[in-house]
């Protein structure tokens, strides 16, 4: 087993309690801005966009810095035609078969369906894989633990980047996901997370009136 090496943290900046103050508010301020989106403009993004975004993703602290990560950037369109198809698919069987009422009436509030045309719209696909296992730089194969945890927060951190970037996102869950390996040719021992549209909203673009839920409804202080 390998010994942990250390050295002295350099980057922290400790910055006064009223800035710090005035950092959080901004921060909360700007995220409140943010609001998933289904109506996509079919405009380019730059690359260097989308790679910054993923290596702010890819700071995200996860189990045993193993990074159990792996983001497939997807902007052929023959390819996305193939994700849609195989998850309006997946979503029809949801939709009319599989989904719960209960189920049904929550998604009733913001009217979503079986029909999923972002899919081709937006620009980029970004499907988010966990990975099983990982290699080492000495070439030994390691079990990746707290893989959901990892890939959820290294999500969050991406969809806050792409927001902080000027773009939309939205975030989709086709189930089950297992088509996503085949289409884009990821060995099954990585397990798709979500698939991420990525792109500028269109000039039409309408979202649903919702509200989030209070500091108190979401937090206990003790």
């Amino acid at each position: 087993m390998s010994k942990a090496v250390f050295q002295p943290l350099t980057s922290y900046i400790e910055y006064p309690l009223e800035e710090m103050k005035q950092r959080a508010a901004a921060f909360r301020s700007e995220m409140q801005r943010r609001r998933t989106v289904r109506d996509f403009s079919d405009r380019p993004v730059p690359r260097q966009i989308i790679e910054e975004c993923l290596l702010a993703a890819g700071t995200a602290p996860n189990g045993a810095n193993l990074q159990p990560w792996h983001f497939v950037v997807v902007s052929d369109p023959r390819v996305k035609r193939e994700i849609r198809i195989a998850a309006e698919q997946e979503e029809q069987e949801f939709y009319h078969r599989r989904a719960p009422h209960e189920w049904l009436d929550a998604l009733a509030v913001i009217g979503t369906d079986e029909h999923k045309p972002f899919l081709e719209k937006a620009p980029d696909l970004i499907v988010i894989f966990g990975k099983k296992h990982s290699q080492l730089p000495d070439g030994r194969r390691v079990k990746n633990y707290y893989v959901n945890e990892s890939v959820g927060i290294a999500t969050g951190i991406l969809v806050t980047a792409i927001h902080n970037a000027g773009l939309a996102s939205l975030t989709h869950t086709p189930s089950p996901m297992g088509f996503l390996n085949e289409i884009l040719g990821i060995p099954p021992d990585e397990k798709p997370f979500l698939i991420l549209v990525v792109g500028y909203p269109a000039e039409n673009a309408q979202v649903p009136v919702i509200g989030k839920k209070s500091l108190k409804e979401i937090a206990t202080f003790i």
